[in-house]
Protein backbone atom coordinates (compact mmCIF):
# COMPACT_ATOMS: atom_id res chain seq x y z
CA UNK A 1 0.00 0.00 0.00
CA UNK A 2 1.38 3.40 -0.94
CA UNK A 3 1.31 6.49 1.24
CA UNK A 4 -1.72 8.71 0.71
CA UNK A 5 -1.28 11.64 -1.65
CA UNK A 6 -0.71 14.89 0.22
CA UNK A 7 -1.74 18.06 -1.59
CA UNK A 8 -0.66 21.55 -0.57
CA UNK A 9 -2.18 24.69 -2.02
CA UNK A 10 0.12 27.73 -2.35
CA UNK A 11 -1.75 30.97 -2.96
CA UNK A 12 0.66 33.51 -4.45
CA UNK A 13 0.25 37.08 -5.66
CA UNK A 14 0.56 35.61 -9.19
CA UNK A 15 -1.95 32.76 -8.79
CA UNK A 16 -2.28 29.32 -7.27
CA UNK A 17 0.20 26.43 -7.24
CA UNK A 18 -0.78 22.97 -5.98
CA UNK A 19 1.99 20.66 -4.81
CA UNK A 20 1.73 16.89 -4.50
CA UNK A 21 4.11 15.74 -1.78
CA UNK A 22 5.85 12.35 -1.73
CA UNK A 23 5.76 11.21 1.92
CA UNK A 24 6.81 7.68 0.93
CA UNK A 25 10.17 8.74 -0.54
CA UNK A 26 10.79 11.94 1.45
CA UNK A 27 9.10 11.51 4.85
CA UNK A 28 11.40 13.89 6.76
CA UNK A 29 11.17 16.71 4.19
CA UNK A 30 7.40 16.32 3.79
CA UNK A 31 6.77 16.34 7.55
CA UNK A 32 9.04 19.38 7.90
CA UNK A 33 7.26 21.29 5.09
CA UNK A 34 3.82 20.37 6.46
CA UNK A 35 4.85 21.54 9.94
CA UNK A 36 5.84 24.95 8.62
CA UNK A 37 2.69 25.14 6.45
CA UNK A 38 0.32 24.22 9.29
CA UNK A 39 2.04 26.73 11.62
CA UNK A 40 1.41 29.53 9.10
CA UNK A 41 5.17 30.10 8.65
CA UNK A 42 4.91 30.52 4.87
CA UNK A 43 1.95 32.93 4.93
CA UNK A 44 3.19 36.37 3.92
CA UNK A 45 6.66 35.20 2.84
CA UNK A 46 7.99 35.82 -0.65
CA UNK A 47 9.75 34.10 -3.52
CA UNK A 48 13.04 35.85 -2.75
CA UNK A 49 15.24 34.20 -5.39
CA UNK A 50 14.06 33.74 -8.97
CA UNK A 51 16.42 32.64 -11.73
CA UNK A 52 15.08 32.18 -15.29
CA UNK A 53 15.90 28.76 -16.69
CA UNK A 54 16.63 27.39 -13.21
CA UNK A 55 14.24 27.73 -10.26
CA UNK A 56 12.16 29.85 -7.84
CA UNK A 57 13.05 29.83 -4.14
CA UNK A 58 10.86 30.90 -1.25
CA UNK A 59 9.66 30.20 2.27
CA UNK A 60 12.18 32.09 4.34
CA UNK A 61 11.92 35.85 3.88
CA UNK A 62 9.32 38.57 4.45
CA UNK A 63 8.72 41.28 1.80
CA UNK A 64 11.26 43.57 3.54
CA UNK A 65 13.91 40.81 3.15
CA UNK A 66 13.93 39.92 6.85
CA UNK A 67 14.69 36.23 7.39
CA UNK A 68 12.04 34.42 9.45
CA UNK A 69 13.12 32.29 12.42
CA UNK A 70 13.10 28.54 11.75
CA UNK A 71 13.16 25.22 13.55
CA UNK A 72 16.41 23.19 13.59
CA UNK A 73 17.68 21.83 10.25
CA UNK A 74 16.56 18.44 8.94
CA UNK A 75 18.29 15.40 7.44
CA UNK A 76 18.91 15.74 3.70
CA UNK A 77 16.95 13.08 1.80
CA UNK A 78 18.66 13.64 -1.58
CA UNK A 79 19.46 9.89 -1.75
CA UNK A 80 15.72 9.06 -2.09
CA UNK A 81 15.89 8.56 -5.87
CA UNK A 82 13.70 11.58 -6.74
CA UNK A 83 15.30 13.83 -9.36
CA UNK A 84 15.36 17.64 -9.67
CA UNK A 85 13.27 17.71 -12.84
CA UNK A 86 11.15 20.60 -14.11
CA UNK A 87 8.13 20.99 -11.84
CA UNK A 88 9.59 19.25 -8.81
CA UNK A 89 9.90 20.90 -5.40
CA UNK A 90 13.00 20.45 -3.26
CA UNK A 91 14.46 21.68 0.02
CA UNK A 92 16.87 24.61 -0.19
CA UNK A 93 20.01 24.44 1.95
CA UNK A 94 23.45 25.92 2.46
CA UNK A 95 26.74 24.17 1.57
CA UNK A 96 26.18 22.03 4.67
CA UNK A 97 24.41 18.80 3.61
CA UNK A 98 21.91 18.63 6.50
CA UNK A 99 21.06 22.35 6.72
CA UNK A 100 17.55 22.65 5.18
CA UNK A 101 14.94 24.41 7.33
CA UNK A 102 11.90 26.18 5.84
CA UNK A 103 13.10 27.28 2.40
CA UNK A 104 12.14 25.32 -0.69
CA UNK A 105 12.52 25.73 -4.42
CA UNK A 106 10.56 24.75 -7.50
CA UNK A 107 12.67 23.62 -10.45
CA UNK A 108 11.61 25.29 -13.72
CA UNK A 109 13.88 23.05 -15.84
CA UNK A 110 15.60 19.69 -15.34
CA UNK A 111 18.49 20.42 -12.95
CA UNK A 112 20.42 17.14 -13.00
CA UNK A 113 23.43 18.82 -11.32
CA UNK A 114 21.29 19.21 -8.16
CA UNK A 115 20.65 15.46 -7.94
CA UNK A 116 22.53 13.21 -5.54
CA UNK A 117 25.76 11.98 -7.16
CA UNK A 118 27.57 10.59 -4.12
CA UNK A 119 27.87 10.90 -0.37
CA UNK A 120 30.58 13.57 -0.17
CA UNK A 121 29.13 17.05 0.56
CA UNK A 122 29.99 18.48 -2.90
CA UNK A 123 27.92 15.78 -4.65
CA UNK A 124 25.18 15.14 -2.08
CA UNK A 125 22.48 17.12 -3.86
CA UNK A 126 19.14 18.64 -2.92
CA UNK A 127 16.20 16.61 -1.61
CA UNK A 128 13.17 16.54 -3.89
CA UNK A 129 9.99 15.95 -1.86
CA UNK A 130 7.18 16.55 -4.31
CA UNK A 131 6.04 18.05 -7.58
CA UNK A 132 3.70 20.68 -8.93
CA UNK A 133 0.36 18.96 -9.57
CA UNK A 134 -1.30 22.12 -10.87
CA UNK A 135 -0.18 25.68 -11.54
CA UNK A 136 3.00 25.35 -13.63
CA UNK A 137 1.66 28.34 -15.58
CA UNK A 138 1.94 30.34 -12.34
CA UNK A 139 5.46 28.97 -11.72
CA UNK A 140 6.48 30.06 -15.23
CA UNK A 141 4.85 33.49 -14.75
CA UNK A 142 6.86 34.01 -11.54
CA UNK A 143 10.01 32.86 -13.36
CA UNK A 144 9.61 35.77 -15.82
CA UNK A 145 9.67 38.61 -13.25
CA UNK A 146 12.52 41.11 -13.42
CA UNK A 147 15.10 40.69 -10.64
CA UNK A 148 17.82 42.76 -8.98
CA UNK A 149 20.23 42.66 -6.07
CA UNK A 150 18.26 43.87 -3.03
CA UNK A 151 19.55 44.11 0.54
CA UNK A 152 22.65 42.15 -0.47
CA UNK A 153 20.64 39.29 -2.01
CA UNK A 154 20.91 38.48 -5.72
CA UNK A 155 18.05 37.52 -8.07
CA UNK A 156 15.33 39.13 -5.91
CA UNK A 157 12.13 39.97 -7.83
CA UNK A 158 11.78 43.76 -8.26
CA UNK A 159 8.01 43.25 -8.04
CA UNK A 160 7.37 41.37 -4.79
CA UNK A 161 5.93 37.90 -5.40
CA UNK A 162 4.14 37.03 -2.16
CA UNK A 163 3.18 33.61 -0.83
CA UNK A 164 -0.14 34.75 0.65
CA UNK A 165 -1.16 31.42 2.17
CA UNK A 166 -0.10 27.79 2.19
CA UNK A 167 -2.87 25.33 2.97
CA UNK A 168 -2.54 21.57 3.47
CA UNK A 169 -5.52 19.96 1.70
CA UNK A 170 -6.74 17.45 4.33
Amino acid sequence: MSAPTILVQIETSKGEIVLELDAAKAPVSVENFLGYARAGHYDGTIFHRVIKGFMLQGGGFTPDMAQKPTRPPIKNEATNGLKNKAGTVAMARTQIVDSATSQFFINTVDNKFLDNAGLNPANYGYAVFGKVADGMDVVYAIEQVATATIAGHQDVPKETVTINKVTVVE
